[in-house]
């Protein structure tokens, strides 16, 4: 494999375990390296025993809201959009995952989990995305695996940027996957 640029793109099918990586490789950077200034933020699904009701927004220093839910029937939500079956909560969402993608001149690493359909309707998610990938500080991020062959506008730009590596995940190379990223994310960082 080529040397990676800064941006390092995590993708494959709903449920492989992309969230996991991240957050995975995410706590192994902050045990090796405690004085990383890591900004972002991460998904993960909410249950109501075995059923999957929704999906929260979580920060990395721990806030966390709703990102989207089966469950929501107030009348505001009614203007919501939908996702399958669940609408989302974009007014959450940006509250939370915004003010992570700020650039910051002492920031050494932004975790955006994940560049999906449902964070792409706030309209304003994928410009503070571009402008973190603009910053040139290193960036480790999901994005779904293509729908039907194709890929959401945005996640394609993201795909096919120079300073992109795509990192696919499968269940058989889930754990090989994370010490590559993580290693690779290491010596990026102390060359940064």
């Amino acid at each position: 494999m080529a040397a990676p640029g800064k941006c390092f793109l995590v993708t494959g099918p709903p449920g492989i375990g992309k969230t996991t990586l991240i957050i995975r490789v995410l706590e192994a950077l902050k045990h090796s390296s405690p004085s990383l200034k890591i900004q972002g933020f991460y998904t993960r699904e909410v249950r109501e025993g075995a059923e999957r009701v929704g999906f929260e927004v979580v920060t990395l220093d721990g806030r966390k809201g709703p990102l989207a839910s089966t469950n929501i029937s107030s009348r505001e939500s009614q203007r919501w959009p939908n996702v399958g079956r669940y609408k989302v909560d974009v007014s959450s969402f940006e509250s939370l995952a915004l003010p992570e993608l700020q650039v910051k001149e002492d920031t050494d690493l932004f975790i955006i989990d994940e560049v999906g359909k449902m964070e792409l309707f706030s309209s304003s998610f994928f410009p503070a995305v571009l402008r973190v990938l603009e910053s040139n500080i290193p960036l480790l991020a999901s994005v779904p695996a293509p729908k039907s062959g194709r890929d959401i506008p945005g996640v394609a730009r993201l795909k096919n940027d120079p300073k992109a590596t795509i990192y696919t995940l499968n269940t058989s190379n889930r754990d090989a996957m994370k010490e590559q990223i993580y290693f690779n994310l290491v010596d990026l960082l102390q060359n940064h």
